[in-house]
């Protein structure tokens, strides 16, 4: 006989638990198994006033409603209300029955900014801490890379900057290197609306956009993200390795005994950082740039110890002014007069040799010598590194809503990344 449903006739009371309605495998169900937030209302307790206003809505229920939107990949906080009013799952995993009104969406919009990003990276660092206790975590091999983050802007917001706006903020700075003044990266382009994100590209080719660049770190154990920070797109990642293995190391309790990252990694001061902190950079080295007509680079021999630098026929160079990364080795006008390969090595309109050496440059050549003696150990880890770490980047930005940013501003960007990487190591510590 052909059933039929009386999709009208309604229970006036739901007799069962809510928990009894949502299956064993949902991941709301395990991750409230497996974490603990009680820690929190301590966290936050000196963000509220103690003995008078009206009663706030409790941290431990707004902080699990966010991570449920974070987990389902639901960022934006009308849509996330929007779906926990018919989702039974989000109202149990946030201790709110069928009966109980949600809070409105800019409850979660004030909360955020009454805790501040702190908040959130103790809420990262607690699921890190938790999958370090759970043996997710080895913490001998670690993969590192850095990806763009569309900005929440739009492009009629663009305006051009004003040199002498440039000038005037440059001047307050303080400066990044020591020396004599060089020229800084000024921005051409900023938003009117989102002054903190950058014009970048993420491919040669690819038109730019406004940006924040994601840096991300992650174990090689089970792909838990162990350290994540965000700057504005034009950041050269290379600046941000130094820090994150610190933050890894202290997280962990122990130093990384191998980094990867790929080529965009490849810098001298890179390279000098991860073995001042004896940690194995698998990182592979670019190619040294061919000069048009004149004898390479690689042809001096460079004395870290004097900090000078020696040509094919023995002069020495000597130490000039600071570069932009790195310093100005210059030879002798005398001495390049006299020499009988002049005319390899120099242009005729020039009469002394200039080269630059890079900060770190000793540990870029030390770097070549290694990756020409690569064994397979070395490659197989390398290869792997794509699928490893660019995987953790794609899931984040496909199931987690970090594709563009839900708001505006670098702290914004912040928070939004932590409870991104809070998400993901909270389904780790789940399914694991």
């Amino acid at each position: 006989m052909l059933g039929t449903q009386n999709r009208w006739q309604r229970e006036l009371f739901v007799a069962a638990p809510l928990e009894h309605l949502i299956p064993e495998d949902h991941v709301l169900r395990r991750v409230d198994a497996a974490v603990d937030f009680s820690w929190l209302r301590d966290a936050v307790a000196d963000c509220y006033c103690l003995d008078n206003g009206r009663p706030s809505i409790d941290p431990e229920s707004a902080l699990r409603l966010m991570l449920a939107g974070f987990l389902q990949g639901i960022v934006h906080d009308r849509k996330l209300l929007r779906e926990a009013q018919v989702n039974i799952a989000i109202r149990w995993f946030c201790g709110y029955s069928l009966n109980d009104t949600l809070p409105d969406h800019s409850s979660l919009t004030r909360l955020r900014q009454r805790w501040g990003v702190s908040r959130f990276l103790a809420l990262f660092e607690k699921t890190v801490q938790a999958c370090v206790d759970a043996g997710l975590v080895a913490g001998d091999l670690v993969h590192i890379d850095a990806t763009l983050v569309r900005a929440d802007v739009s492009l009629d917001s663009l305006a051009k900057c004003h040199a002498q706006d440039v000038l005037k903020g440059n001047d307050d700075d303080p400066p990044l290197l020591s020396g004599p003044p060089v020229r800084q990266k000024r921005k051409k382009w900023t938003s009117r609306t989102d002054p903190d994100c950058a014009m970048a590209t993420a491919r040669r080719g690819h038109f730019t956009e406004p940006s924040y660049k994601t840096h991300v770190a992650a174990d090689s154990r089970a792909r838990v993200i162990v350290d994540v920070t965000v700057t504005p797109g034009d950041y050269n990642e290379g600046n941000e390795i130094a820090p994150q293995t610190d933050r890894v190391t202290r997280r962990l309790g122990k130093a990384p005994g191998t980094v990867t990252a790929d080529a965009g990694y490849a810098y001298g001061k890179v390279y000098q950082a991860l073995e001042e902190r004896d940690v194995d950079p698998l990182i592979p080295v670019k190619a040294e740039p061919k000069p048009r007509g004149v004898i390479p680079l690689r042809r001096f021999k460079y004395d870290d110890k004097n900090k000078v630098v020696r040509c094919p026929q023995g002069k020495i160079l000597s130490r000039s002014t600071k570069a932009w990364h790195g310093w100005y080795y210059k030879s002798s006008s005398t001495d390049c007069k006299s020499c009988s390969r002049r005319s390899a090595c120099l242009s005729p309109k020039v009469d002394r040799r200039t080269v630059v050496i890079s900060d770190g440059y000793a540990a870029l050549l030390r770097a070549r010598r290694r990756r020409h003696r690569w064994r397979y150990k070395e490659t197989s880890i390398y290869r792997r590194h794509r699928g490893y770490i660019e995987g953790v980047n794609a899931e984040a930005k496909r199931w987690h809503g970090l594709a563009r940013a839900a708001r505006r501003g670098l702290e914004n960007m912040a928070i939004q990344a932590y409870l991104t990487a809070a998400a993901i190591n909270l389904k780790r510590l789940a399914t694991g």
